[in-house]
């Protein structure tokens, strides 16, 4: 039995039953963070492109898209998962030689489970097969260091959800997985130098193209089975050999997933945090400072602080400021937050922050980097002009795994992100349908997502209303 066809038996025998209550806990809080990333991305000018794209060619009625609309379930993964992606705001999984965002794969296993017309349970069962399929791969086949994104394993984690979700049996599974295993093997170069809006829109392209490949599993179209120990395969050309006994996995690794406190790339959020405690701490005024040292681990150092992946003091545009760890520290300082509105093309170009950033050095520490990744340590060091040096260390943050993130501070997030968009009562509603998807049919949930206020849908809406039937 080949590799693929062990993961589709995994992926076939878990249940909903296989989940702990604290694994669906943490589930349900990460399916709210990333609706709330959602729908707070929804003028973010790639997402309008998108469904500008979307309204074009699409026009399916099987999967409703948020804030309004329906497309077909590809269409619906592409644009959904660019709103979970876009504000870079959504949660992450820590492996020592990958990162990955797992909720990602949000958008693709509900428009699966909303086109297979399934329960909340069928949604939170998929997401949690997708979650662990991407976050073991990371912690075992890690394709950073050469040269591959971390879209590659989550063409895994999109076709063994999608695949759960529309109730593809083993053989269609392992097809599903041997075609996307095989057909998306993205390049790191996404995330390296003069950063674009494809940072943000490769793994919703992805998970769209994986739907779509899952699709025809379904239909009976076969894929090289081999694909991860075959010659050529994905063992041989990137990640090297590695074992996952599939037989002995279960449902519990989104508990190891982290959310994010400040919208900022998630290396930096210890970082950040130091920065903005020693300013509550020791007040001082920002144009007093005559430098600032930061220390951290190697992978924030070598991701967002000038390492192996270019230079982070050229700051123009919203995907170069998010992983930017000088342009980070300095925003923070001189607003006391790092949230989406840090991000607007004018705050990212003021001189207070561009003069700022160019003076923060950042350097990698080897015991901190050692630590790395059960603990996310820094050390902030400011340097007054009057001769002060203040210093703050951190290891760890609210939403890090030692301090789990609450759902009270889920649904703060929530608020704060969804506002803009929705009414009190509207986001009360989907926040009580995200506590109850076990007990609701999915399509409770995509109706209330319909309601979202998208001004793009809203004009589409006045020129030919679009069919819900």
């Amino acid at each position: 039995m080949t590799c693929a066809e062990h993961l589709a038996e995994f992926v076939s025998r878990m249940g909903y039953d296989d989940l702990s209550d604290n694994a669906q806990k943490q589930l349900k809080i990460r399916i709210l963070d990333a609706l709330g990333c959602a729908i707070g991305a929804i003028e973010g000018r790639p997402v309008q492109m998108i469904r500008e794209h979307i309204q074009e060619f699409d026009h399916a009625n099987h999967c409703t898209l948020i804030g309004g609309g329906h497309a077909a379930p590809d269409r619906a993964a592409l644009y959904n998962g660019a709103l979970v992606r876009y504000l870079d705001f959504n949660d992450s999984y820590l492996a020592k030689g990958e990162t990955c965002h797992p909720s990602d794969n949000l958008a693709p296993v509900l428009a699966a489970t909303e086109y297979a017309k399934g329960h909340g349970r069928d949604l939170l069962t998929a997401l949690a097969v997708a979650y662990q399929v991407q976050c073991r791969l990371s912690d075992v086949a890690p394709v950073r260091a050469a040269g591959f994104d971390h879209t590659t394993q989550g063409s895994y984690a999109v076709a063994a959800g999608v695949s759960k979700a529309l109730g593809l049996d083993r053989v269609q599974t392992a097809n599903a997985l041997a075609i996307c295993g095989t057909a998306f093997n993205a390049l790191r170069v996404t995330r390296t130098g003069e950063l674009s809006n494809w940072k943000g829109l490769a793994y919703p392209n992805m998970a769209a193209c994986c739907t779509n490949a899952t699709f025809l599993a379904k239909r009976g179209i076969t894929g090289p089975l081999e694909v991860m120990e075959g010659e050529k395969g994905f063992m041989d050309a990137i990640a090297g050999m590695f074992q996952i006994d599939w037989s002995c996995e279960d449902l519990e690794r989104v508990r190891n997933t982290i959310l994010k406190r400040h919208n900022a790339e998630i290396h930096s959020q210890t970082a950040v945090e130091a920065a903005l405690s020693l300013k509550a701490s020791h007040p001082f005024n920002v144009k007093q400072i005559e430098h600032i040292d930061v220390e951290i681990f190697d992978v924030a150092y070598h991701i967002i602080g000038g390492g192996d992946e270019g230079d982070k003091t050229i700051v123009r545009t919203k995907e170069e400021a998010d992983h930017s760890l000088p342009y980070l520290i300095a925003v923070a300082l001189l607003d006391g937050n790092v949230m989406p509105e840090q991000y607007r093309t004018e705050r990212i170009t003021r001189q207070d922050v561009q003069q700022l950033l160019h003076r923060i050095a950042i350097r990698p520490n080897d015991t901190f980097s050692s630590r790395f990744p059960a603990e996310m340590p820094c050390r902030v060091t400011v340097a007054l002009r009057d001769g002060q040096v203040l210093s703050e260390e951190r290891k760890d943050y609210p939403g890090f795994t030692t301090r789990p993130m609450t759902l009270e501070k889920a649904l703060e997030k929530f608020e704060c992100l969804a506002a803009p968009y929705t009414t009190p009562a509207l986001r009360r509603s989907i926040a009580s349908a995200v506590n109850e998807l076990d007990l609701i049919p999915v399509a409770d949930l995509t109706h209330l997502l319909n309601e979202v206020r998208s001004p793009l849908a809203q004009q589409e809406s006045e020129i030919e209303p679009v069919s819900k039937e």
